[in-house]
């Protein structure tokens, strides 16, 4: 038998074969990497690519698990693990550790001073895999056409499967909205970021399967929801919504953070008023 060669892609403790899939701009020098994902990697003779191929996964996603230590969702761990030959709880103890925390707090999965810290995959992920619901809960949420620059055709598609997607815009008319834009002092105002995002909805092609609707009531405070995953925004000062300290929630029990925010969106949804048809112009 000759001796075994690493492919490119292979996740060795050089940092030369891992060089090539670590992107530098989302990643945090103070989070660790998953060693003992890497050494069942080498042990198995398998490539982020090979591992990315058979998972469904990309490969930077694979190279987030190692260098980063980021945490897939259970079906990807169960996927990986069965692949690999291993236990996924010895895999991703990180993981472990969150599922025996008490308490509330085990239901948070991460926080970030600021929505801008948020890597840019992660929307694209959000949406990707989820089945059931992507609900936006964000006064104008353009954001995530600029993050997840293929989510107007990935909605449209999700929509047309039949998930439920909805968006609660923030109300380009209302005095609320206006006073916001004197404390934020921007030359781009709410309304017209707004009309961007409906425009974004418009030329979807299935504007009719994505609902909107408009209030002032979450000026302050968005959310958004894939499946059982919440995303929390909270405005700090005058910041604009990229500055607002961000959380991540993941449900876990009844009654949760989770729930609550989930019931928050709801009732916020109920109280809204329907958006007028936008053409797409």
């Amino acid at each position: 038998m000759g001796t075994f060669e690493p492919a490119r892609g292979w996740p060795a403790r050089e940092p030369h074969f891992a060089r090539h899939c670590v992107d530098t701009s989302e990643r945090s020098p103070t989070m660790p990497g998953n060693d003992v994902l890497r050494d069942a990697l080498i042990a198995a003779q398998l490539t982020y690519t090979q591992v990315a191929d058979r998972t469904g996964v990309d490969e930077k996603t694979v190279c987030r698990w190692v260098t980063e230590g980021r945490v897939p969702h259970q079906p990807t761990r169960l996927a990986v693990a069965k692949l690999l030959g291993e236990d996924p709880e010895m895999l991703w103890s990180e993981a472990v550790r969150r599922r025996f925390k008490t308490g509330a707090d085990r239901e948070l999965v991460e926080m970030y001073a600021r929505r801008a810290d948020v890597p840019r995959h992660f929307w694209r992920d959000m949406i990707t895999s989820a089945r059931r619901r992507i609900l936006f809960g964000g006064y104008t949420s353009y954001f995530i056409f600029v993050d997840a620059p293929q989510a107007r055709a990935q909605l449209a598609a999700k929509a047309g499967q039949g998930v439920d997607v909805r968006w609660l815009l923030g109300d380009p008319d209302s005095a609320v909205t206006r006073a916001r834009d004197d404390i934020e002092a921007h030359p781009l105002k709410l309304a017209t970021r707004i009309q961007m995002t409906r425009m974004e909805i418009a030329k979807s092609g299935a504007a009719d399967l994505m609902p909107v609707r408009l209030s002032d009531r979450h000026i302050a405070t968005s959310v958004w929801i894939f499946d059982d995953e919440a995303v929390l925004a909270t405005h700090i000062g005058a910041g604009l919504g990229h500055d607002s300290l961000t959380q991540h929630f993941r449900r876990r029990e009844e009654g949760g953070p989770f729930d609550r925010l989930l019931e928050h969106f709801e009732s916020l949804w109920n109280d809204a008023h329907p958006a007028e048809p936008e053409t797409d112009t």
